[in-house]
């Protein structure tokens, strides 16, 4: 039997939109109903939780931590693959305190033995973990993201790091400031992305390695609804809720979307992906190890 997915989550008891360092978010809209918007987002957390456990997976949960709104996104938080854990070096000093509270998580998750190893990459650069490097299982790569948040040097660092073929990819627009946001591998190789977010080299190396048959289009409806940041387990898709548009063309490609109303996290500018870490990926190399013993 094949071991469970296993996923990172915050507990979003401290999560509010208290700043402003992407354009999706809204300070003054979350103070208007404080509240109110506090529940929604208990009541989000908890149906993301329940729509990845009934697809199979395992969560480890991470407290939140008053002042550290943004902690609710784990999965800017590192790069993990094969059990090495690359931590994160945030932009933005709103973030900053991010890096000793989950480095501490995952010396945690170290000494359990759920990761195996933590790697630092090298000082002078961000790199904002998982939303910013993609593993495609399927094509045995990482998709590198930078430009807003991730700096072009983290693409290197990526491939050394992990050891793992890398695409390199430029986004273009401020509102789709991490990959995650406008990019997502689906298992059997399609592909769900943005094309207005990748600046026209980005978007034609994506497109020379992806062919035209396994792409899937995001439109302006869809990607501003968070949909593209979504996460797949099988041919099952948890994303934020959908335009029907999407919807149909899932699938008719043999994919079950599940929506969870994820609104009070895209005040902040995260979906279904940015509020998860997968920590149990694997290439083809480790898998052939495993297999093995």
């Amino acid at each position: 039997m094949a071991p469970r997915p296993l996923f990172l989550l915050t507990d979003p008891e401290h999560f509010e939109v208290c700043y402003r360092i992407n354009p999706w978010m809204s300070p003054a809209a979350w103070s208007a109903d404080r509240d109110a918007f506090r529940a929604r987002a208990a009541a989000a957390a908890r149906e993301l939780r329940r729509a990845l456990t009934e697809a199979g997976a395992q969560i480890e949960t991470v407290a939140g931590v008053k002042g550290l709104p943004d902690l609710v996104f784990p999965a800017n938080a590192a790069v993990v693959l094969d059990g090495r854990v690359a931590p994160a070096r945030f932009r933005h000093p709103e973030r900053q305190g991010e890096e000793p509270v989950f480095r501490a998580v995952f010396e945690d998750l170290r000494r359990r033995g759920l990761v195996s190893e933590i790697v630092d990459l090298p000082e002078g650069l961000f790199q904002e973990g998982a939303g910013d490097a993609i593993w495609d299982a399927d094509r045995g790569l990482f998709w590198v993201g930078h430009g807003p948040r991730s700096s072009p040097e983290s693409v290197d660092a990526i491939q050394r790091t992990f050891g793992q073929p890398v695409v390199s990819l430029a986004l273009a627009s401020p509102r789709f400031y991490h990959l995650d946001t406008c990019f997502c591998p689906l298992a059997g190789g399609a592909v769900l992305y943005y094309p207005l977010a990748f600046t026209p080299p980005s978007l034609e190396a994506l497109r020379a390695r992806i062919p035209e048959a396994l792409r899937i289009e995001a439109s302006p409806e869809e990607a501003a609804a968070f949909c593209v940041n979504a996460v797949n387990l099988g041919t099952e898709v948890i994303m934020a809720k959908a335009p029907a548009s999407l919807k149909r063309r899932l699938a008719a490609r043999g994919y079950t979307v599940r929506e969870v109303d994820l609104a009070p996290f895209i005040l902040s500018g995260g979906g279904a992906y940015c509020m998860t870490l997968r920590l149990d990926r694997a290439s083809r190399r480790r898998a052939h190890v495993l297999a093995a013993e």
